[in-house]
């Protein structure tokens, strides 16, 4: 008896000095997805009625996913409520609600009281609730509103990137939501809009990829609620996901936190043995942050990215970026943009697993979670902010400026994300500056390239890319961009595709196909993709082509694919250039042999030609 009891003494001794070494994680993280009420009684369609409790993310009309087209989709107001009580650890704290992004706007009120709203239908957002709360039972409701017609209500102006084009509106709370209760002195969240804060920014630097070490440098922003000024270090704690920890290091001292106030605390070291994130390679790390009582944890992963001569290198090695132009809501059927995380896996590996790089999310910034996904997959992303198909201005201008801004706070601490996009056509140079100017201000050493599917002749623009073929050029990278697009056969489903098929009148039910031209749709599909790898190629003997400068003509006979056409736009029969003998032009020819208007033609040092 005395035996076991010595037993639990030292165990119980043990666990005691055991816990008293562990630090007090006072910054508490609260799934916020449980438990919420849908209300239907302002939906004007009347497609739903009465009310309905679900678990977040819950899109209200998540069961219409490959059921109805997407203009189709039902919009209108709906209501989400939930009653909830703070554990006791809240008391004397700030709390914070955070969303993941709503589809699209969002009035949220506490126990009745107003909070704030969110309605630009993409961006994650968060509100600060500490003054709204009540001792015992509180309730959130949200007023969301999915109208296609949706009007910002200070400007009156409709938000580009709310489009039935390609932006499926799946409504309400479609992703998670989280609480927060934060101590008096605290690291911010990355949720600029309305909070106005940055949260912790990670990045690498001084990298020597063969001896496989970088220098990690930590940025948090710290609040301090309190009414003096604080010390408090930066300590930053790195580990492989499995706890084993490979570096440890702490900041200068001296960077106060001033009372009431903000203030960014840095450390950096240089770290060895590291595993650099890469394509197909999701190699990624936990770095811990912590300040005062306060911890964050950030999953991320550190690769070494440059854009020169012409070309994308990825840890030193030049990368061709080709691979899937998805619709950002990347949703399946039945349940919508609101899949699980494994799901988002399981998905965004096929990318991979196929061949693809990268995946160029349609028009709008892609969900966290499908973010998070593509960095343990391994697979390169181009986010984009918002927009359409054009370039815009004034309010529609600020409103994509605003959400690259809140975007890149958000997600900048993610690897996969590599190029940020902020156009889908051509914008102009002084809209590429100031979207270069966001990223240089909140993401100056995140190793991502500006620019839009366009721009290949524009110095501003740190990438560029073509829809139908990989493009060269002296200076950027260029991408192959939707390099096996097939947008007219987006109508035209398989054989697997119950219940529609190729004998039967689908092409007609989906509204694609009138006036007799299913037979020229049946021509495309069938020619699409015959040409195997290799197969067919053009060869341009030129340094570096402009935009557009060649077009290339397919017809299709129904029976075989071929190019006919080959021009530059720019050269006409009474073109007076002269040429070298392998099609570069010269603006000042010297002595030597050229084509000079259709014919061969030599220039001697007395500049006659004969």
């Amino acid at each position: 008896m005395n035996k076991i009891y010595r037993i639990l003494l030292i165990t119980l001794s043990f666990v005691i000095c055991h816990l008293l070494s562990v630090p007090v994680m006072a910054h508490e993280v609260y799934n916020f997805n449980s438990d919420w009420e849908i209300d239907y009684s302002e939906l004007a369609s009347g497609v739903k009625t009465g009310t309905e409790h679900v678990t977040l993310p819950h899109a209200w009309n998540e069961d219409e996913a490959f059921k109805v087209y997407i203009t189709d989709q039902s919009d209108g107001i709906v209501w989400y409520r939930k009653t909830f009580t703070l554990p006791e650890s809240a008391q004397g704290k700030r709390v914070i609600v955070e969303f993941e992004g709503c589809r699209l706007a969002a009035d949220v009120k506490v126990n009745g009281k107003d909070v704030g709203y969110s309605e630009n239908g993409v961006m994650a957002f968060g509100f600060d609730i500490t003054d709204k709360l009540q001792a015992g039972e509180n309730r959130i409701e949200v007023k969301t509103d999915n109208s296609w017609n949706y009007h910002k209500r200070n400007t009156n102006s409709q938000l580009q990137w709310n489009s039935s084009n390609f932006y499926s509106n799946y409504g309400g709370l479609n992703k998670n939501v989280w609480l927060h209760i934060l101590p008096e002195v605290h690291q911010t969240l990355p949720l600029y809009s309305n909070l106005g804060t940055t949260g912790v920014y990670i990045y690498a630097k001084n990298f020597d990829v063969p001896s496989r070490k970088a220098t990690i440098c930590v940025e948090s922003e710290v609040q301090n609620d309190g009414a003096t000024a604080k010390d408090e270090p930066l300590e930053v704690i790195i580990t492989e996901l499995d706890g084993t920890e490979i570096a440890h290091f702490t900041g200068a001292a001296g960077q106060l936190a001033p009372a009431g106030g903000r203030t960014v605390l840095k450390a950096e070291k240089e770290v060895n043995g590291l595993h650099f994130w890469s394509w197909g390679y999701g190699y990624l790390y936990n770095v811990k942050t912590i300040v005062a009582k306060d911890t964050v944890t950030t999953t991320t992963g550190f690769r070494k990215t440059e854009f020169k001569n012409g070309m994308f290198y990825l840890n030193d090695r030049v990368m061709m970026v080709h691979g899937y132009a998805q619709r950002t809501t990347n949703e399946w059927p039945g349940v919508g943009q609101s899949v699980p995380a494994w799901l988002s896996d399981y998905s965004n590996d096929l990318f991979v697993k196929s061949g693809g790089n990268l995946v160029r999310w349609m028009h709008v910034t892609p969900w966290i979670q499908d973010v998070q996904s593509c960095d343990r997959v391994g697979l390169i992303q181009a986010m984009p902010a918002g927009d359409a198909e054009s370039d815009v201005e004034d309010q529609r201008w600020t409103d994509r400026k605003e959400l690259m801004r809140d975007a890149i706070i958000y997600l900048r601490n993610y690897p996969s994300i590599i190029f940020y996009e902020c156009g889908n056509a051509d914008i102009s140079v002084a809209h590429m500056k100031e979207m270069l100017a966001i990223r240089d201000q909140y993401d100056p050493n995140g190793g991502r390239a500006m620019g839009s599917r366009g721009m290949r002749d524009v110095a501003e623009a740190e990438y560029g890319g073509e829809m139908l073929y990989i493009n060269k050029s002296q200076t950027k990278p260029m991408w192959m961009m939707e390099y096996c697009r097939d947008e007219g056969i987006r109508g035209y489903w398989n054989d697997w595709s119950a219940p529609y098929h190729k004998e039967g009148n689908d092409l007609v039910y989906m509204n694609y196909i009138t006036n007799g031209e299913e037979k020229q749709f049946e021509h495309m599909a069938a020619a699409s993709q015959s040409i195997t790898a290799g197969a067919a190629y053009l060869h341009i003997p030129l340094d570096r082509m402009v935009y557009d400068e060649l077009k290339m003509v397919f017809e299709d006979d129904g029976e075989t694919t071929s190019v006919t056409k080959v021009y530059r736009l720019d050269v006409t029969n009474g073109d007076d250039g002269y040429y070298t003998l392998d099609g570069k032009r010269v603006s000042s020819p010297g002595q030597g042999l050229y084509i000079h208007k259709g014919k061969k033609t030599l220039r001697t040092s007395s500049a006659t030609e004969r």
